[in-house]
């Protein structure tokens, strides 16, 4: 077993190199699918959110060995690099990693519960009337995240959170499931192409296309920015719906 704590946390070592046992009994779910997430609540006060990733099948456990990261490992060191550019995500604690017969096993990812946060998702399906100033700041945020290179390849409702200071009325947004990320130089139409999975109202994709365009470094077209999100949008929801169509006819 392989463990590597943060070193703002060095002195929950022992929890984390006991986190295989600890998860079993303890904890309250959050979240279970293909991937099972707990949190735990510390006698100090701290909140952890633990996430066990899914158990790899053998041929992905010889990738994850030899040639790819694992999710816990690029879950770790993606947020320290995000905090690095000045951006949020779910603060690293640590991660564990398990091997079986000389092979990726099990992986355990730590990180700081995200306390007084909304999901993006709540404005899923919302109105544009009531919600501009957020908008506006999501897609400024977005415009700052490419131009500094980050690109978060399942940028979704659940995985982008808001917290909103009611005193000054601005918004932070927090990243998290972070293990899918690439760190690179994003161009107009790949940066446009990031938002196909966000929202539903053709107002709002508009809106940020518009914000997003004249905040960009590189200022391009805002006509251009903003047939670029609705196309991708579109085609985006095209194969979501296809995929849905070919299930349920495979289903008779």
């Amino acid at each position: 077993m392989k463990a590597t704590v943060n070193p703002r946390y060095e002195y929950l070592r022992d929890w984390i190199e006991n986190l295989p046992l600890l998860f079993e009994d303890g904890g309250e779910i959050l979240y279970r699918k293909r991937n099972f997430i707990k949190v735990f609540q510390l006698d100090n006060g701290l909140v952890l959110n633990v996430k066990r990733f899914h158990k790899p099948r053998f041929l992905n456990r010889i990738i994850y060995t030899f040639f790819v990261k694992s999710k816990a490992f690029r879950s770790y060191y993606h947020t320290l690099r995000i905090f690095e550019k000045g951006f949020c995500a779910a603060e690293a604690v640590g991660y564990v990693e398990i091997k079986e017969g000389g092979l990726l096993s099990d992986s355990y990812y730590v990180s700081l519960q995200c306390c007084n946060v909304r999901e993006i998702r709540e404005y899923y399906f919302g109105p544009l009337a009531g919600n501009e100033n957020l908008i506006d700041a999501f897609a400024r945020y977005s415009a700052a995240l490419h131009d500094a290179g980050i690109y978060h390849l399942d940028y979704s409702p659940g995985n982008i959170l808001i917290r909103n200071d009611r005193a000054s009325g601005e918004y932070t947004f927090i990243l998290v499931d972070v293990n899918r990320m690439k760190f690179m130089s994003v161009g107009p139409e790949k940066g446009c192409r990031n938002f196909a999975r966000l929202f539903g109202d053709d107002d709002i994709y508009k809106r940020i296309g518009a914000v997003y365009s004249q905040s960009r470094k590189n200022v391009f077209d805002k006509d251009r920015g903003v047939g670029l999100i609705l196309k991708y949008k579109n085609r985006f929801l095209r194969k979501k719906a296809q995929k849905a169509r070919l299930k349920r006819l495979f289903k008779c």
